[in-house]
């Protein structure tokens, strides 16, 4: 039976370094901090790697993040997978906990995470199952 938490959050992108790339590749890395509130109260750790086309409107993301809090006050952590596109502006996000990565109260975690952006807020959907 799958749960649906719900809440807002903060995040904080930071440009890293990209070792070893031409710049005209236009491959970019950054740091991902977030802070959840809501039915998951939570911090985020991550890494996100980014790359633009010559198309206007044409890029990809691909993101792991570090979730630690508490989900409807079970502890734990878990990891986030984002896949993301770009495609001459029509955009599609996919964001699902990696198998077999919760621990605490939070093993056995799946589910996917619904980022909603509106009036410059940022807020989300989780649906999800434990065992």
């Amino acid at each position: 039976m799958f749960h649906i938490a719900k809440g807002e959050f903060i995040a904080k992108l930071a440009p890293r370094p990209m070792d070893g790339q031409p710049a005209e590749l236009k491959i970019g890395r950054m740091s991902i901090d977030k802070t959840l509130s809501g039915d998951l109260v939570a911090t985020t750790v991550g890494q996100m790697l980014s790359a633009m086309t010559e198309v206007k409107g044409s890029a990809g993301y691909v993101a792991i993040e570090r979730v630690d809090g508490t989900l409807f006050g079970k502890r734990g952590t878990f990891l986030l997978q984002h896949h993301g596109m770009m495609n001459r502006g029509v955009p599609s996000l996919s964001v699902t906990v990696v198998p077999d990565s919760g621990t605490g109260e939070l093993v056995g975690i799946t589910g996917e995470f619904t980022i909603i952006i509106a009036n410059g807020k940022h807020s989300y959907e989780f649906k999800y199952t434990l065992p």
